[in-house]
């Protein structure tokens, strides 16, 4: 159920579009405003006050000519909300259907409206609407990785490793309860998952920061120990090494 704010600046034309639109069964509720000024004034206070807000505005169809700012300037000025309402524009005129599209417009009406067109207007803001609250599926098999254990394949959580060991075009990768060897080069595995807390400190190792249980340095050289593995830090690699644990630790 759609709750819709429309705008023109010609009473009458308005009137109409609202009857038109208050017959669609979608629509839950159908406002008007008589100026981009007002328009603006309440879309600002609907999106202020969030999707629950009983003021909340889910589509905003549109004139183009109007007094003062045109519908065209109050599209390019929702676009820099941050969840703005959807705009369809209704106008007389049909040489701004290019730019009303670049301004992301679901749809563009012309004026008389026909119902049959409307409604078709409506049936398009609704698909977006429901796309935009649907759910979001998270994707488990982003936190798997799939690994070969006596002929059958098994996934293990990418949380579960500790480390990551380059060998040649394969991989090993260690957790604690053992290590499995994957057809993954080590820079394939560096790129993928930097945005988990992966970090590479040698050209051979790649290692979850938040399993690094100490960090040793020995007459100017540096390796950290996780578990019982204890694995040098090339020289390229210490510095931002450092900066990252102590980031982390909030020295």
């Amino acid at each position: 159920m759609l709750r819709v704010l429309a705008v023109d600046d010609e009473e009458p034309a308005l009137e109409e579009l609202l009857y038109l639109l208050r017959a669609d069964p979608r629509i839950r509720s159908a406002e008007g405003a008589t100026g981009a000024t007002e328009a603006l004034r309440r879309i600002g206070s609907a999106v202020d006050a969030g999707p629950d807000d009983p003021s909340a505005i889910d589509v905003v169809f549109l004139d183009i000519h109007m007094a003062g700012l045109t519908g065209l300037d109050v599209a390019q000025l929702l676009a820099g909300f941050a969840a703005p309402p959807l705009i369809v524009f209704v106008t007389a005129h049909e040489g701004f259907a290019v730019h009303a599209f670049d301004l992301k417009a679901v749809d563009y009406v012309l004026k008389p409206v026909r119902r049959e067109r409307l409604a078709e207007a409506v049936r398009r803001v609704a698909e977006q609407v429901q796309d935009r609250s649907a759910p979001v599926v998270h994707d488990t098999a982003q936190d798997q990785i799939a690994v070969e254990l006596g002929g059958v394949i098994r996934f293990i959580p990418i949380g579960d490793i500790t480390y990551a060991e380059a060998q040649g075009d394969y991989a090993r990768l260690h957790t604690a309860h053992g290590s499995h060897l994957v057809r993954v080069p080590l820079t394939t595995l560096e790129e993928r998952w930097r945005t988990r807390g992966f970090v590479r400190i040698h050209r051979r190792h790649l290692v979850a920061l938040g399993r690094i249980d100490e960090l040793r340095l020995d007459a100017g050289s540096m390796s950290v120990r996780i578990g019982t593995a204890e694995l040098a830090v090339s020289r390229r690699h210490t510095r931002a090494l450092r900066d990252l644990l102590m980031r982390r630790t909030g020295r």
